[in-house]
């Protein structure tokens, strides 16, 4: 069953996009059973799961931090975290530089952008996020790559309101991009889109989509 949605989900997306099956409350078994159908990208937001899951499956599974990131949890996934998707402040950002550092490890980041219409999101204000990055702090940190931004949309039927969120997103990609990053070829994800969105987030730029119940229901 579970590699029979992987392989609907799979053919639906467009090339190039890169597909972070979401494992999250998921059973390892579950896991198991996406990997032997071929994934090898995985999501998930809490430390102590993904510590469990990390240590009973195969070595070669890129793990994704995709929900919010503690700053006193980063030391815990520092070893193996593939990709933090979730960096909210640059106070994150310095622990996460830190604890690679002491890894002797580069660790993959996205910037999460708040453009959703909700309070209860998390990420930072786009012009929050700009202004970090013309501070030009991060640009000292050796042990961290910013490789793209991530969003999530409004919780709503509104299709128009989400694929506006989601236009928002890659504009403020190609901004950052041409201003901070345009030597930089590792700049290049559009995390954004999920089991409800992510055809239309693809139509909108994203390259990183991240789907978890349309796999493991």
């Amino acid at each position: 069953m579970i590699a029979d949605n992987l392989k609907k989900v799979k053919d639906s997306l467009a090339a190039g996009v890169e597909l972070v099956a979401v494992s999250k409350y998921h059973p390892i078994e579950s896991v198991r059973e996406a990997y032997d159908a071929g994934q090898r990208v995985f999501g998930e937001s809490r430390e102590q799961e993904l510590r469990v899951k990390h240590e009973a499956l195969p070595s070669d599974i890129r793990w994704h931090f995709i929900g919010h990131l503690q700053t006193n949890k980063v030391k815990y996934i520092a070893p193996y975290i593939a990709m933090i998707e979730a960096v909210d402040s640059l106070k994150l950002l310095q622990e996460i530089n830190r604890q690679a550092e002491k890894n002797n490890r580069v660790i993959d980041v996205l910037l999460e952008l708040h453009l959703a219409q909700e309070s209860t999101k998390s990420g930072m204000l786009p012009e929050e996020c700009f202004q970090m990055l013309q501070q030009g702090e991060w640009r000292s940190f050796k042990n961290v790559r910013i490789r793209g931004i991530m969003m999530m949309a409004s919780n709503t039927d509104n299709g128009e309101q989400i694929k506006q969120e989601f236009t928002r997103a890659r504009d403020c990609f190609e901004s950052m991009k041409q201003q901070f990053f345009a030597d930089d070829d590792s700049f290049n994800v559009k995390s954004y889109g999920m089991s409800g969105d992510y055809l239309m987030a693809q139509e909108c730029g994203s390259n990183h989509v991240r789907v978890g119940s349309m796999i493991f229901s």
